[in-house]
């Protein structure tokens, strides 16, 4: 049984044992297998930082949300808020994200499956995005509804802590709803 396999992935013994037995899993560890298997594991990890985040930030844990981020990271909201792409300390973005989403304002961010492109210890995934503001109140009758769609491209480098966001870029393709849901922070 390839033991590297059970402790990259996490699998019970009897799951790993049949998995060997049907030839999907290779019962002994041959020369590319360390590659591979840290490959795999690589994949799962990145596919599931996305994913991390955004439950983080519609959950306004803050703190989670810090974990996943380098220690300053390139932000690019161009196609969806103007301005140039900017390099910032990754507290800052907490902050901004916390101050917008904090109190009567909630959130959902959904993502479809990533594309993850891995070179030694930087890798990128490219993902279609979905998420949605709520704020009640607006005084010009707009709704308080605000949608947006689009592509995410995450840039990550492995360090010693793991893998950490150093850049992200989203382009927008499709917004919807009440600008001043999109224009007003929680309260």
């Amino acid at each position: 049984m390839n033991t590297a396999f059970l402790k990259a992935l996490a699998l019970p013994a009897s799951f790993a044992a049949g998995l060997a037995a049907s030839g999907l899993l290779p019962a002994t560890a041959s020369n590319g297998d360390g590659a591979r298997l840290q490959r795999l594991a690589d994949e799962a990890e990145l596919a599931r930082i996305p994913a991390e985040i955004e439950i983080a930030v519609d959950r306004k844990d803050w703190a989670k949300a810090r974990t996943f981020f380098a220690q300053e990271v390139r932000v690019d909201f161009t196609s969806l808020i103007g301005g140039q792409p900017a390099t910032i300390l990754s507290d800052a973005l907490m902050r901004g994200w916390g101050s917008n989403l904090k109190g009567d304002k909630e959130s959902l961010h959904m993502r479809g499956q990533p594309l993850i492109t891995i070179e030694g210890d930087r890798a990128r995934i490219y993902s279609n995005g979905y998420a949605w503001n709520r704020k009640p109140g607006a005084p010009d009758g707009s709704g308080d509804l605000w949608e947006v769609w689009g592509n995410y491209t995450h840039e990550l480098t492995r360090s010693a802590a793991g893998w950490k966001v150093t850049g992200f870029t989203f382009v927008k393709t499709h917004e919807r709803g009440s600008n001043w849901v999109k224009a007003t922070p929680g309260t």
